[in-house]
């Protein structure tokens, strides 16, 4: 009987692998490694992506492919911002927010590598949290609607970035769903934390 213990162990630990707490963990770990990844490129390669916040903020490309600086509506043009030092100044912003949120996710990836042992999901939950409701304010909030509305970005044909900005928030709000949902789990963290006290 110990030997058939012994043998059904390693797949026991292999299809705990398929829990919830597991999947939450690997979403968390791409979405920080994506974002790490991308505040990293930002940071080396600082040229590129400034020029597509700057044509943003000057709105000199939303006229749907004319060259640029010709056929822009003079409706929306005094959202317009030239200033350089205000391009940078909000690139730079974008580029802390990018860094704080891949500090955020890494953290909650640490936690839940912890709680694989301890069964205290509460934790990387909270962490997991906070950094994917931080992408989804950089990218639904930053991108989508202040750079896609308020500065015209669905006009450009040059400088648009809202399908990768709605791709991102997509994946970041499952995450946040997923981390939500109903899970024995979870149930079992519960009851080991009340049991915890009641002990006490």
């Amino acid at each position: 009987m110990n030997n058939t213990t012994t043998r059904q162990s390693p797949m026991k630990r292999l299809l705990s692998l398929g829990t919830l707490p597991v999947a939450c963990a690997v979403v968390v770990g791409i979405n920080a490694l994506y974002i790490l990844l991308v505040a990293i490129g930002n940071i080396t390669d600082y040229g590129t992506n400034f020029d597509f916040v700057s044509h943003v903020l000057s709105m000199d490309t939303t006229n749907f492919g004319a060259p640029a600086g010709q056929g822009l509506d003079p409706d929306v043009m005094w959202r317009s911002i030239d200033a350089v030092w205000i391009h940078h100044v909000a690139y730079i912003g974008v580029i802390i927010w990018e860094s704080a949120t891949a500090i955020v996710l890494l953290a909650a990836v640490w936690t839940w590598l912890r709680a694989s042992r301890t069964r205290s999901f509460d934790l990387p939950r909270r962490l997991g949290t906070i950094g994917l409701s931080m992408i989804l304010v950089l990218f639904m909030g930053g991108f989508i609607a202040i750079g896609g509305e308020w500065f015209q970005m669905w006009r450009s044909t040059a400088w648009n970035g809202l399908e990768p900005a709605f791709r991102n928030s997509v994946l970041a709000a499952f995450g946040i769903v997923l981390m939500h949902l109903p899970s024995p789990q979870w149930a079992a963290m519960a009851d080991d934390s009340a049991e915890g006290l009641l002990a006490r």
